[in-house]
C-alpha cells in the first residue's frame, strides 16, 4: 500500500498538468450531465412492509384521483370584520375559492368548513391531479400570490397548509456552508501562515464538493433522493475534504523542511498521511453504507449519496492535491501572513511544547483524568435516556412561514389532532358486506375516547376498498397519538372486524408513517451499531496490530457520539437553551438522525484516531517506551488535530443557522461530537487510558496476527522487511 501511494503521489506531482486537466474535465462533465438529467430531490418516504406504507399503497391503487397532491386554504376573518359567514368575509372567501378552482391541475375545491369552536376560522380543501413534486414550485407560487393579494385587502387572512404548501414553502438550504469556509480560511492561515498553503485545501474541497453534488444529481435522476441529502453531503464533504487536505499538506511541508525534493516530498506525504486519509475515508464509507440495515430506502440513499461525496473527497486529496502541490513547488509557503513565520504549523523537534507538558501531566495522573473525562461525557450523555424519535411537522416550523400559521389556526379552530389525521385504508374482502363492515368500523372508532371525529367513509368505484379519515384528540407529536395508533391496530380494528373476516384495515397517514419509521429505526439501530463497531474494530486491528487499541477506540467513539445525542435531546426535545439555536418549539428527534449521526461520526472520529495513534505507534516502535510515545504522539499531532477540528466544527455549526430543525439537529450534533472528540477524548481519555494500559496497548495474539491481513499507514513508503520474532505468543507481543 505504501509503495502504491508513494508512486501515486509522486506521479500526480510529476504529471500535474494532465491530472488537473483530467479533474476539470471530469468535474465539468459530471455537472453538465447532472443538469441535463434533471434529477430533483423529494421528501417521499417509503418504508416497505410497515402498515402505514400498506395503507398508502391501497390509497394509490384504489383511489387514483387521491394520488395527486392537495392543499388546504385556511381562512381567518380579520378583526372587526365579523365571522367567516358574514357578508364581507364570506364574499372574500368565495372569491378566493373561485380563483383557485380555475388554476391549472386543480380538479376540485371543497366547500368552506367553518369551525364550531371559533367561527372566525375555517378551511377548504384543494385537490390536484398531479403529485407534489410536479407542482410544488409553480402550484405553490400561484397559491402564495393569491394569498398575498387577498391579505392586502384586509378582510380575511389566508394561510396555506397541506401537502403542496408544505413542500413548496420548505426553507431553502444553502449559504450556511460559507460560514464554515470563512472560518476554515482563518484557521488555515493561522495553521500555515501562508496564503498559498491555505488555498490548496480550500480549492481541493470545493472541486470535490461540486463533483459530489453533480453525482448526487445523477443519482436523483434515477431514484428518489431526500431534500436533506445535498445539505448533509455538503456538511460532510466540506468537513472531511478540508481536513484530509490539511493532513497531507502539513506532512508535505514537514518533508520539505527536512530537505526532500518536491516530488519525493509529495510521494512521502501521500504514502503516510495519504494512507491515513484513505483508511479514514474508507471507514466513513463503510459506516455510512451500514445504513442499509435500517431497511428504509430513503435512508439508504442518504448513506450512498453521502458516501459518494466522501469518496470524491478522498480521490481529490490523493490525486488532485498532489498535482497542485507539484505546481506550488518550493513556494508553498509564499504569500506569508504578516507576523507569522514560514514554519507556522510545523512540528518543532527538540523543543518542549505546551502539548509535551500536557501529555506528561495526564500521564502522571491517569486515573484522575480518566475519571474527570468519563464523568464529563456521562453528564453530556445522560439526556439520551429520554430520547423520543419522531418527525418534525409544520407545527415545529418558524412562525414566519405560512404553513406554521395555518397549522396554528387549524389547531385553534378544529382541535389539536386536526393537523395529524389518520387515514384508514380498508380492503374489503370478496364476501364482505361493505355497508355492514364500514358501519361497525365507524361505530368502534367513534366510541374510542382518543378520537375526536370520524369522517364518512369514501368507497371506490368498484366497491373493493374504502378510506376513513379519523381525527385524534391529541396533536401529531403527542405520545398519546402514538399510543392511539397502536391501540387501533392492536385492539379496536380487529375487534370491529371480528375473527375470520377477509377484510383488512391499515392505519396510515403522515402521522402513522412517522411512527412506523421511528419504530423501524429503533428495531434496527442496535444491529446497525453492532455491525459498524465490529467492522471498525477489525479494520483498526489490521492497521495497529493490537487488540486494546481498537476496542478502546470503539468505546471512546461511543462516548463522543453519546454526548452528541445527549446535547441534541437537551436542546431540541427538552428545550434547554433552544432560543440560542433559533428553535421555536420543542420537537422529537428526527427518526433517522441517530443512525445517520452514528454512521457519520463513527467514521469521522477515525480521522483523528488514526492520525494520533499512528504517530504514537510510530514513536513506540522507535522508542519502545509507551509513556514517551504517547507524549510525543500528542505533541506531534495536537496542533493539526486542533486545526482540523476547528474547521470541521465551524462547517457543521454553520448549518445550525438553517431555518429547518432537522438541519439544525445535524449541525449541532456533528459539531458537538467533533468538539468532544478533539478535546475530552483525544487529549484526555486517550492518553490516560494508554498510560494505564502500558505495553498492553500493542499486544496481539500470534494466531490473530497471522489471520489478519497486513495494512500499514504512516509507514515509510519504501519499507524494509521487519525482523521476525521467533516467539509470537509471548505476552505482550509487540507487532511492528
Amino acid at each position: 500500500m505504501a509503495r502504491f501511494l508513494y508512486r501515486l503521489g509522486r506521479g500526480a506531482a510529476r504529471r500535474r498538468r494532465l491530472v488537473v486537466v483530467a479533474w476539470v474535465v471530469a468535474a465539468l462533465g459530471i455537472i453538465v450531465v447532472s443538469q441535463a438529467a434533471g434529477g430533483t430531490t423529494s421528501n417521499d418516504f417509503k418504508v416497505p412492509s410497515v402498515e402505514a406504507q400498506k395503507a398508502l399503497d391501497v390509497l394509490e391503487d384504489d383511489f387514483p384521483a387521491a394520488a395527486g397532491t392537495s392543499a388546504q386554504l385556511v381562512f381567518a376573518a380579520d378583526e372587526g370584520e365579523g365571522t367567516l359567514t358574514d357578508q364581507g368575509p364570506a364574499a372574500a372567501v368565495a372569491s378566493v375559492l373561485a380563483d383557485v378552482d380555475q388554476q391549472p391541475h386543480v380538479i376540485g375545491v371543497g366547500e368552506l368548513q367553518v369551525s364550531s369552536i371559533d367561527p372566525h376560522i375555517g378551511y377548504a380543501e384543494v385537490q390536484y391531479d398531479q403529485p407534489t413534486e410536479d407542482l410544488k414550485d409553480a402550484g405553490f407560487a400561484r397559491l402564495e400570490r393569491l394569498a398575498d393579494s387577498t391579505n392586502d385587502k384586509g378582510v380575511v387572512t389566508v394561510e396555506l397548509g397541506g401537502e403542496l404548501p408544505s413542500a413548496g414553502a420548505e426553507a431553502e438550504f444553502g449559504g450556511q456552508e460559507m460560514i464554515g469556509l470563512l472560518v476554515a480560511i482563518v484557521v488555515l492561515l493561522a495553521a500555515f501562515g501562508s496564503v498559498v498553503a491555505m488555498g490548496l485545501p480550500i480549492g481541493v474541497a470545493l472541486v470535490g464538493l461540486m463533483t459530489g453534488m453533480g453525482l448526487i444529481g445523477l443519482v436523483a435522476a434515477v431514484v428518489d433522493v431526500s431534500t436533506f441529502v445535498p445539505t448533509i453531503a455538503t456538511m460532510i464533504g466540506l468537513g472531511v475534504g478540508i481536513d484530509y487536505a490539511l493532513f497531507i499538506v502539513t506532512r508535505h511541508r514537514e518533508n520539505l523542511r527536512k530537505g526532500m525534493a518536491v516530488e519525493d516530498s509529495v510521494g512521502h506525504a501521500i504514502a503516510t498521511s495519504g494512507a491515513a486519509v484513505l483508511f479514514a475515508g474508507i471507514t466513513v464509507m463503510i459506516a455510512i453504507s451500514g445504513l442499509a440495515i435500517a431497511g428504509i430506502p430513503t435512508v439508504t440513499v442518504m448513506g450512498v449519496a453521502t458516501g459518494m461525496t466522501v469518496a470524491v473527497m478522498m480521490a481529490v486529496a490523493l490525486t488532485l492535491l498532489p498535482a497542485l502541490l507539484g505546481f506550488a513547488g518550493p513556494r508553498i509557503n509564499a504569500l506569508r501572513v504578516p507576523g507569522m513565520a514560514a514554519s507556522a504549523g510545523l512540528a518543532t523537534s527538540g523543543r518542549e511544547s505546551m502539548w509535551h507538558r500536557w501529555g506528561r501531566q495526564v500521564s502522571a495522573h491517569p486515573w484522575r483524568y480518566l475519571m474527570i473525562g468519563a464523568l464529563s461525557l456521562g453528564v453530556l450523555t445522560a439526556p439520551v435516556l429520554g430520547l423520543r424519535l419522531g418527525m418534525p411537522d409544520n407545527g415545529t416550523q418558524s412562525d414566519t412561514m405560512t404553513t406554521r400559521r395555518a397549522y396554528d389556526l387549524l389547531s385553534d379552530g378544529f382541535g389539536a389532532g386536526f393537523n395529524g389525521p389518520l387515514l384508514l385504508s380498508v380492503e374489503l374482502g370478496p364476501s364482505a358486506d361493505a355497508d355492514a363492515v364500514l358501519d361497525r368500523l365507524g361505530a368502534a372508532l367513534e366510541a374510542d375516547p382518543g378520537i375526536d371525529e370520524v369522517h364518512e367513509p369514501q368507497v371506490n368505484d368498484d366497491g373493493t376498498a374504502a378510506v376513513i379519515q379519523v381525527v385524534p384528540t391529541t396533536a401529531p407529536q403527542d405520545e398519546d397519538t402514538t399510543q392511539l395508533i397502536h391501540h387501533l391496530r392492536g385492539s379496536v380494528l380487529p375487534s370491529a372486524l371480528g375473527s375470520g373476516s377477509d377484510t383488512s384495515v391499515y392505519v396510515g397517514g403522515q402521522t402513522a408513517m412517522f411512527v412506523d419509521i421511528s419504530e423501524r429505526v429503533e428495531q434496527r439501530l442496535p444491529w446497525f451499531i453492532g455491525a459498524v463497531i465490529l467492522v471498525s474494530v477489525l479494520l483498526l486491528m489490521m492497521v495497529f496490530r493490537s487488540v486494546a487499541v481498537p476496542l478502546k477506540a470503539a468505546a471512546m467513539n461511543l462516548l463522543s457520539i453519546g454526548a452528541a445525542y445527549g446535547v441534541i435531546v437537551a436542546v431540541f426535545q427538552w428545550g434547554w437553551g433552544r432560543s440560542l439555536f433559533g428553535v421555536d418549539e420543542t420537537v422529537p428527534i428526527v427518526s433517522f438522525l441517530p443512525m445517520m449521526l452514528f454512521a457519520i461520526l463513527f467514521g469521522l472520529s477515525m480521522d483523528y484516531e488514526v492520525f494520533l495513534l499512528s504517530r504514537v505507534r510510530e514513536e513506540y516502535l522507535a522508542r519502545r517506551h509507551n509513556d514517551e510515545a504517547v507524549v510525543e504522539g500528542i505533541a506531534a499531532t495536537a496542533r493539526v488535530i486542533t486545526s482540523a477540528a476547528l474547521i470541521m466544527i465551524s462547517v457543521f455549526a454553520g448549518f445550525v443557522l438553517s431555518a429547518d430543525p432537522t438541519v439544525k439537529m445535524f449541525g449541532l450534533g456533528l459539531a458537538t461530537a467533533v468538539l468532544v472528540d478533539a478535546t475530552i477524548v483525544r487529549v484526555v481519555l486517550v492518553p490516560a487510558t494508554m498510560r494505564l494500559l502500558g505495553d498492553w496497548n500493542w499486544w496481539l495474539p500470534g494466531w490473530l496476527d497471522r489471520l489478519l491481513p497486513k495494512v500499514s499507514i504512516e509507514a515509510d513508503p519504501i519499507p524494509t522487511p521487519a525482523d521476525e520474532s521467533p516467539d509470537r505468543d509471548r505476552e505482550p507481543v509487540l507487532v511492528g
